[in-house]
């Protein structure tokens, strides 16, 4: 039997890693491997893991999309706290992932001064973002062992984004659906606006759209009045 150390491996930008039969005090040592320093993001499910390696254009639209986010927050005054990539996980449910960000907004509250999160006595995020490396609702590239672990933990909402289409997901009795709106911004025709934005940032620049999707926003609130 031959031993590798996960330092050894080499995961090529935009691929993932899959280990099965990955008990819960394995993941956990190899978490502790791996460390908080790194680039990679881990999904893990009924000792199933997967461990994959972003591309520049993944964190280039993981950003675009986390800054688009906070904008519409900011401008309709709807508190939250940002947890980016944080690890979640518990051992009850097999369970552990990684978004490419999360909000908690709904539950901010419960959060708020927290360093860390112990699922245990505290909420999931109620909003993820994942940034995949093909089409939305392919299932080789959005594995049902990261949706497994989503919806294992709660998390209520999941954006999918992928070669430039946006797909909002809710948990409903236990698994997703896909939907055309987003509860946490029922008012915004969230998948087409994300989408344009995106787009415009490259073509015009991410500072540029950001300021326009800004002033959008702004602009919709006055011609959407309560």
């Amino acid at each position: 039997m031959v031993t590798l150390q996960l330092r050894q491996l080499q995961i090529p930008p935009n691929q993932r890693l899959c280990l099965s039969e990955i008990g819960w005090l394995e993941f956990d040592a190899i978490l502790t491997e791996l460390g908080d320093r790194r680039s990679s993001r881990i999904a893990y499910y009924q000792q199933n893991l997967e461990i994959r390696m972003p591309s520049p254009e993944h964190e280039i639209n993981k950003e675009i999309i986390g800054d688009l986010v906070k904008i519409l927050l900011e401008e309709l005054a709807i508190e939250r706290e940002c947890f980016g990539s944080t690890t979640f996980r518990r051992e009850e449910m097999s369970a552990g992932i990684e978004p490419d960000n999360c909000f908690y907004i709904q539950n901010y509250r419960s959060v708020v001064g927290k360093i860390s999160i112990d699922l245990t006595s505290d909420p999931p995020p109620d909003l993820a973002i994942l940034v995949s490396r093909g089409f939305a609702n392919e299932v080789d590239v959005t594995s049902k062992t990261q949706l497994s672990a989503y919806a294992s933990l709660g998390v209520p909402e999941v954006w999918i984004y992928a070669n430039g289409k946006l797909q909002i997901n809710l948990l409903q009795a236990g698994k997703y659906i896909g939907s055309l709106t987003s509860p946490t911004f029922p008012a915004i025709p969230i998948v087409p606006t994300i989408e344009e934005f995106i787009d415009r940032s490259r073509q015009e620049g991410t500072s540029v759209a950001l300021r326009k999707f800004r002033q959008w926003v702004r602009d919709f609130i006055v011609n959407n009045p309560k």
